[in-house]
C-alpha cells in the first residue's frame, strides 16, 4: 500500500531523482545519474530544494535517507559539462563578454541557492527533521558538501572515497562544507582536505575523524539498509522530541554558545512541547511498559516549529553581515544585530523577560 500524504511529492525532473518510501515514516531520496557518476545539475537542484520542503511539512514523514544510484557514486558534485557549457557557449568574437555575464550569472544562482538550502536544497538546510546519507561511492564537491550537513552518515567501507576537489578546477566549496568541516575535523585537517583537493580520503579515514557515524560493507544495497535501520530508530522515538532535539544540537552548531543555545532550546523550543500530546504519552506508556504510539506531529509542535531551525541557521550564518534582522515572533529572540563581526541577540521570553547576548 502507498503512503498517503496531506500534499502530493514535488515533481522531479524525468527520473534523475527518485523518491521512494521504504518504511513508514521514511523518504528514501535517490539521486539517479549514475552514468555521470551523479552530479546534480541545475533541475535537480530546485527539485531537491522542494522535497526537503515539502519532506518537513509532511506530518508522516519523520526522516529522511538519501543516496547514489549504482555503486560507484553517491554524488561526485556539480555537472560541470552544464557548467562548462554556460561559459563557452559564446562566439570567438565575444567570448570574453559571454563567459564574464555566464559566470555572473552562475554566481547570482549560487547565491540563490546557498540561500534555499545549499547545493541539492541540503548543504546549507536547516530543516526541522533529520537527514541520513548513504554514502555508496564517490562522495565528492557538492557531494561532500551536501554529506556534511547531513544528521548521521553511512559509508560503504570499500567504495566510498571523500574529497573537496574544488581548488583543482579554480572554484571554492562555498556551499557550506568548508565552516562544518572545521567544526567537525578542526582546522588543520578541514585545511589538508580543502586545500590540497585531494579526493582519495577513505571511509574509514573519515570515521576516524568523526565524519562518519557507520561503516558497511556489501555495496550500496547494504549501505541503503543499514541507514534506514538508524531512520527506523529514530522513527520510533516522539516525533516532537526528535525534533527539538536536533534543533538543539544545530543551535550549538551554529555559534550561540553553551549557555545562550541552552537557554533557547529550553526556554523556548522545548517549552513548546511540554505536556504535549506525545510527551503525555511518552510518559504514560513508560509507566504502563508498553511501546508508545506517538502521534506524527502534535498540534503544539507543529505551531512551533512550523519555520524551524533554518530561520535561525540563516540569521546566525549572516550574522556577520552589517545590519539589522528582524526574527519575527517564532524564536524566543526579537533581534539580531551584527556590528564588526559580533551579533548580539534580544532575547524576548513569554514572561516578558529580556536577556542580551552578545
Amino acid at each position: 500500500m502507498s503512503p498517503s500524504f496531506t500534499a502530493p511529492p514535488p515533481a522531479t525532473p524525468g527520473d534523475t531523482v527518485l523518491l521512494s518510501f521504504p518504511a513508514p515514516h521514511i523518504l528514501l531520496v535517490t539521486l539517479n545519474r549514475p552514468a555521470q557518476r551523479n552530479a546534480v545539475n541545475s533541475a535537480q537542484h530546485a527539485a531537491l530544494a522542494s522535497i526537503w520542503d515539502w519532506f518537513d511539512a509532511e506530518p508522516s514523514l519523520r526522516c529522511a535517507v538519501i543516496t547514489g544510484a549504482g555503486h560507484t557514486a553517491f554524488c561526485a558534485g556539480a555537472d560541470l559539462k552544464e557548467w562548462d557549457g554556460s561559459f563557452n557557449s559564446a562566439t570567438q568574437a565575444n567570448e570574453s563578454d559571454e563567459i564574464k555575464r555566464a559566470r555572473a550569472a552562475r554566481a547570482s544562482e549560487q547565491r540563490r541557492r546557498n540561500r534555499n538550502g545549499g547545493f541539492g536544497g541540503l548543504s546549507n538546510r536547516g530543516g526541522k527533521k533529520p537527514v541520513i546519507a548513504a554514502v555508496n561511492g564517490l562522495c565528492l564537491g557538492g557531494g561532500f558538501e551536501m554529506m556534511i550537513n547531513c544528521d548521521l552518515v553511512v559509508a560503504e567501507r570499500t567504495r566510498a572515497r571523500f574529497g573537496l576537489p574544488e581548488v583543482t578546477i579554480g572554484v571554492v566549496a562555498v556551499a557550506g562544507a568548508l565552516p562544518r568541516l572545521v567544526q567537525v575535523v578542526g582546522r588543520q585537517r578541514a585545511s589538508e582536505m580543502a586545500m590540497t583537493g585531494r579526493i582519495n580520503y577513505s571511509a574509514e579515514k573519515m570515521a576516524s575523524w568523526g565524519v562518519v557515524n557507520e561503516l558497511v560493507e556489501g555495496g550500496r544495497e547494504a549501505v541503503v539498509k543499514k541507514a534506514v535501520e538508524i531512520a527506523k530508530e529514530i522513527c520510533g522515538n516522539s516525533p516532537d522530541a526528535v525534533i527539538v532535539t536536533r534543533e538543539g544540537i544545530l543551535l550549538g552548531m551554529e555559534g550561540l554558545g553553551l549557555e545562550t543555545a541552552t537557554e533557547v532550546c529550553e526556554r523556548g523550543l522545548y517549552a513548546g512541547i511540554a505536556s504535549g500530546e506525545n510527551m503525555r504519552e511518552g510518559v504514560k506508556s513508560f509507566v504502563e511498559r508498553r511501546k508508545a504510539v506517538w502521534v506524527d506531529i502534535s498540534r503544539v509542535t507543529d505551531g512551533l516549529l512550523k519555520n524551524s531551525i533554518s530561520t535561525t541557521n540563516f540569521l546566525v550564518s549572516t550574522s556577520l553581515v552589517p545590519g539589522i534582522i528582524d526574527a519575527g515572533s517564532f524564536f524566543p529572540w526579537k533581534y539580531v544585530r551584527a556590528s564588526a563581526g559580533r551579533f548580539k541577540l534580544e532575547m524576548v521570553w513569554p514572561d516578558g523577560v529580556s536577556n542580551f547576548h552578545q
